[in-house]
């Protein structure tokens, strides 16, 4: 009878040499990844029954990233994701809606070897979630992502300092976030524009009294709203693309926020000299 096949990814090599060994013994053939890259390519390559990751890897993308391709490549196949981490299983098995089970360290040969034999005869169906660009994401949730910035800053007493009506809080996001979703579409090596929106913002938050710290932390505030939105998302976000993106956002929001201190220190030289 034909041994079913487990890829196996952990970057301690005392937990994968263990886990292998144990499993092994209880009749699997077990192919072993210590890395990211290393599971990507096993993937590409062989054809596996289960996938067992550690959620936790050292490689910037982590696990999160093997179990996407593992289910865009071989759907049918059993993937349990090992998580040190107890108070976080719920969420993280909300959060990895593509694996089949999160299962808590240190998980025996023995335990696991009962979890895949269960999967294995009553496999389940899984929903294959059209993947979207971040871009795609933040342009159909950006109402979702100005609702949340608007509550952080609710309960930001250094901004709520400043009496303002929410269109006169909120007017200026639609148009950064505008500016974001094309710099996020630009084709590589094209020059990202000058965000003319975010100059005028930092004008007008001159005119209404902010000071430059204030100006700061609304822009760390909209940074950890885009993010937010993008965890809600995560079963749908095309990870072939996303660190990418992460890494333009950033640089984006930050490009903003000097295109907005200029404006800020401009207005604000413009009545010294008067």
């Amino acid at each position: 009878m034909r041994k079913h096949k487990i890829l196996l990814v952990d970057d301690s090599n005392d937990v994968r040499a263990a886990l292998q060994e144990g499993l092994i013994n209880r009749g699997f053939e077990v192919v072993p990844a210590a890395t990211v890259n290393e599971a990507l390519r096993f993937i590409s390559l062989e054809k596996f029954d289960v996938l067992l990751s550690d959620l936790h890897l050292p490689d910037a993308c982590d696990g999160i990233t093997v179990v996407s391709a593992m289910r865009n490549s071989q759907p049918d196949a059993v993937t349990l994701v090992l998580s040190s981490y107890p108070v976080l299983q719920a969420a993280m098995t909300a959060m990895l809606l593509q694996a089949d089970q999160v299962l808590l360290k240190p998980s025996d040969a023995a335990e696991i070897t009962e979890i895949i034999h269960k999967k294995l005869l009553h496999p389940s169906t899984h929903f294959t979630m059209k993947k979207e660009r971040v871009a795609a994401i933040l342009k159909r949730d950006l109402f979702a992502t100005i609702e949340n910035w608007m509550s952080r800053v609710e309960h930001t007493e250094e901004l709520t300092a400043i009496s303002l009506t929410y269109q006169e809080r909120t007017g200026h996001l639609p148009l950064l976030l505008g500016d974001l979703v094309r710099r996020l579409r630009l084709a590589p090596g094209d020059r990202a524009p000058l965000s003319g929106a975010a100059r005028e913002h930092g004008i007008l938050r001159r005119k209404q009294g902010y000071t430059v710290p204030m100006l700061v932390e609304e822009s760390r505030i909209l940074q950890v709203s885009i993010f937010n939105t993008l965890q809600n998302n995560l079963a749908s976000v095309d990870f072939s693309t996303v660190l990418l993106d992460v890494m333009t956002i950033a640089d984006e929001v930050d490009s903003q926020l000097k295109q907005a201190m200029g404006g800020y220190m401009e207005k604000m030289a413009a009545k010294s000299a008067s």
